[in-house]
């Protein structure tokens, strides 16, 4: 598989104190990736580093065979999209607007929306069942209706590869699952995701890969079931879990409870 990003010997300080440590890995075309790891692990810092928000103290990163910071930022827009956690929008956007949003990157600050944004626009919303709500106020549908929405703007935005911070939070349980299902099925075509979550069991349940974080260091990295174990979990949040095999193609953690 082609190599999106490479990350070599990252150091990352907010003034004096150090937040990330020694960090290499790569990330590779159409991959799931899951950066699990409790607050102030570090999860929130790397992904702003592969976005191009920030700098290494030390260190590179590589984007699609470039050194990042060298790619201007309305080119890495073309490529890289970043899709928030959930919120809500000031103004009362429909939804198709917030769709087209993404055609952004494409033109210039007052140039006008053209008859290809719109059809990118319409791709995006068909292809992720939203196309129903487009005249419908981006702030009165669902959270998972508006996450979708977020990742048909991404999509419109004609970038392959997708950044998202913690993409589940304030979602019911029906919708975490569903949303989750549509990034594995997004991923089979192609397209890359970098996320991170505090939730083991739906890297287990999405990821190809997983990469532990703690104190701003790598602790595993590998595919769900070679990282997500009774051990690892214990090291990353003081809890007993039981990490059990389903069907022998999955696994749940079932935690330990004592009185």
């Amino acid at each position: 598989m082609k190599e999106i990003f490479s990350l070599d010997s990252v150091h990352f300080s907010y003034a004096s104190r150090p937040i990330l440590n020694d960090i290499s890995l790569s990330i590779c075309d159409g991959e799931v990736a899951c950066l699990l790891g409790p607050n102030g692990s570090g999860k929130t810092t790397l992904l702003k580093l592969m976005l191009g928000l920030l700098t290494p103290v030390s260190g590179n990163i590589q984007f699609s065979g470039k050194a990042l910071q060298s790619i201007p930022q309305k080119l890495l827009a073309r490529e890289l999209a970043y899709v928030p956690q959930l919120h809500r929008e000031a103004f009362t956007y429909a939804v198709e607007d917030v769709v087209l949003m993404g055609r952004l990157p494409w033109h210039s600050f007052f140039s006008a929306y053209n008859a290809a944004d719109l059809v990118e626009t319409e791709k995006a919303m068909s292809r992720l069942g939203i196309e129903h709500l487009r005249h419908r106020a981006y702030t009165e549908i669902s959270g998972g209706e508006r996450q979708l929405t977020l990742i048909a703007r991404a999509l419109a935005q004609g970038a392959k590869v997708f950044i998202m911070d913690e993409p589940v939070n304030g979602l019911d349980y029906g919708n975490q699952i569903r949303l989750l299902t549509r990034i594995q099925k997004l991923a089979t075509e192609g397209y890359t995701f970098i996320i991170t979550t505090h939730f083991p069991d739906h890297a287990l349940h999405t990821a190809d890969r997983t990469i532990l974080l703690k104190e701003g260091r790598i602790v595993a990295d590998g595919t769900p079931r070679q990282t997500i174990t009774s051990r690892t979990i214990q090291e990353l949040y003081a809890v007993d879990v039981n990490v059990v095999p389903v069907n022998g193609e999955s696994s749940v953690c079932l935690p330990t409870w004592s009185n």
